[in-house]
């Protein structure tokens, strides 16, 4: 089954929005399969980011994600990825849609509340990064057979 990263970046935890993200998803049919409050390291902020290591906004943004605890989450379900990405909003909350996360919730750019994952490749990195195998859990709602076919 499809997997994807998403994170409540450090403005997402402090605002007290982590709820209203996880009932996104819930409400959305997908399976919590890892969540865990993270106090970033300067080491897993660099790594997370790593593909903007050449962009001039690349410290600000380590220093940022390590301001304050962030929450990461491992959802599961079928094309989790893009429909997560949908859910989430366009990375600019100025010009997300109203109704996504970014779009109700986002204030910036650089304060937009949330990260997801772009691609089944990125999730697959970015979920062996911040969490182990035993830390994810395997199960089945059993509202499963009324959401898919």
């Amino acid at each position: 089954m499809e997997q994807t990263f998403v994170m409540v970046k450090p403005d997402g935890v402090q605002r007290g929005l982590i709820g209203e993200v996880i009932s996104r998803f819930e409400a959305k049919g997908f399976t919590l399969v890892g969540l865990k409050l993270v106090q970033v390291s300067k080491e897993l902020a660099e790594e997370h980011y790593d593909v903007h290591k050449e962009r001039p906004f690349f410290s600000s943004l380590v220093e940022f994600i390590c301001s304050s605890p962030v929450v990461a989450m491992v959802w599961q379900g079928k094309g989790v990825v893009a429909s997560a990405r949908t859910v989430i909003g366009a990375t600019n909350p100025l010009t997300a849609a109203p109704g996504t996360i970014r779009g109700n919730y986002g204030m910036s750019i650089e304060r937009n509340m949330i990260h997801g994952s772009d691609a089944i490749e990125t999730a697959q990195k970015e979920i062996s990064l911040w969490f182990s195998k035993k830390e994810l859990g395997s199960w089945e709602p059993t509202m499963t057979p009324w959401l898919h076919e």
